[in-house]
């Protein structure tokens, strides 16, 4: 793995991108064997040279989210609680929640001339994933179709860029190409072979997200979100794994949301989440690496850095998720559930709540579909 695959980013978005190939990184997976996304937490982290997890820290985390669990403020509840989020579990919903995990990646700007990508709806201004979710709202109630795959397996770039367009004329949603190859490949085969809707996927699966997750990577190539690692094959599989937390949350872990193996789904690692992990005292960077991102070096997607950032933040919130049972167990309180998704839902919800506090530590800047 080459540690110099990396450059500084350019002052706005005319930064050449290389279209992905999925086929290849379809057919990649049958050259060697790859880890799950937990297994390859463990391998990740112990092969880390730059990122290093720290138990004062994890014992931190833990303590903090155990609060919050018995306080129910961190509950499955929260997903449907955002406005901006189904409101009601149905089918609808699970085609909205696949739709939009498709295109689930890539917010951040990296022009620091001109303001963020952003969208308004019902009063509110909007930034990031959450601005992504306020044009589907907007498109929706035009009468655009855009969570049918009908729809969205023909959507051309032009219908794409307009569909998301920002209130800030200056800022554009990155890798919109991408976005359209994305959508074109992943519609194309709901119709071809799921009568149209990923609930078909679902119902293959036998309330199984261990199933549900392979046949995600396997059928839609472009969720494989996989990297060699040390000479190791190595899964991340954040967006394949944050549709799967997505439906069960948005369901409430009943009907279509209903899986046995729930708590084997690990957290979505992304680029923000790392700077709550960082502010806890759980994760630990290299000054060689803290250095690198401070000076605004993009990471290639694969990367050795980036792949122990990521991977050891998987690692971080298995361990987390041990400490927060302890925990509960220890005060009586085992009936509450703990797991991966809840504990991502709550770095995510930090992160943004504590978004000025947390500014001084950076994240790693990738352009990638995977995050």
């Amino acid at each position: 793995m080459e540690v110099s695959r990396s450059r500084k980013l350019t002052p706005s978005w005319n930064i050449h991108i290389q279209q992905f190939d999925f086929s290849k990184v379809f057919f990649s997976r049958s050259n060697m064997s790859v880890l799950s996304p937990k297994k390859s937490g463990e391998f990740i982290t112990k092969n880390a040279k730059n990122v290093f997890i720290e138990e004062s820290g994890i014992k931190k985390l833990a303590h903090e989210i155990a609060e919050e669990l018995k306080s129910k403020e961190l509950s499955i509840d929260g997903f449907s609680q955002h406005e901006l989020h189904p409101q009601k579990a149905d089918e609808a919903a699970v085609d909205w929640i696949f739709f939009a995990d498709t295109l689930n990646f890539c917010f951040w700007s990296a022009d620091k001339d001109h303001k963020s990508w952003e969208v308004s709806w019902n009063g509110k201004t909007y930034t990031g994933y959450f601005a992504f979710c306020a044009a589907i709202k907007k498109a929706l109630e035009n009468g655009i179709p855009i969570t049918s795959p009908k729809f969205y397996s023909q959507v051309t770039s032009e219908q794409l860029e307009k569909i998301l367009r920002s209130d800030n004329p200056n800022a554009k949603v990155t890798l919109l190409e991408d976005r359209v190859a994305c959508l074109h490949q992943t519609g194309k085969k709901l119709i071809e072979k799921y009568k149209g809707s990923f609930v078909e996927c679902i119902k293959e699966c036998s309330n199984s997200a261990q199933s549900l997750l392979k046949l995600i990577v396997q059928e839609f190539p472009c969720f494989c979100d996989e990297a060699t690692f040390h000479g190791q094959r190595v899964a991340i599989y954040k967006r394949a794994q944050i549709l799967i937390g997505d439906i069960w949350a948005c369901f409430r872990g009943q009907g279509l949301g209903h899986f046995t193996d729930i708590d084997t789904i690990t957290m979505f690692a992304d680029y923000r989440i790392p700077q709550v992990m960082i502010h806890f005292g759980a994760m630990k960077y290299s000054d060689e690496l803290m250095a690198l991102l401070k000076s605004d070096t993009f990471l290639e997607n694969g990367s050795e850095n980036e792949v122990e950032i990521r991977g050891c933040s998987i690692e971080v919130v298995e361990q987390v998720a041990d400490e927060v049972r302890k925990i509960l167990q220890s005060q009586g309180h085992s009936d509450l559930t703990v797991n991966a998704i809840l504990i991502d839902h709550f770095l995510w919800d930090y992160r943004r709540k504590h978004a000025e506090e947390l500014e001084s530590i950076p994240f790693h800047k990738t352009l990638s579909i995977y995050y």
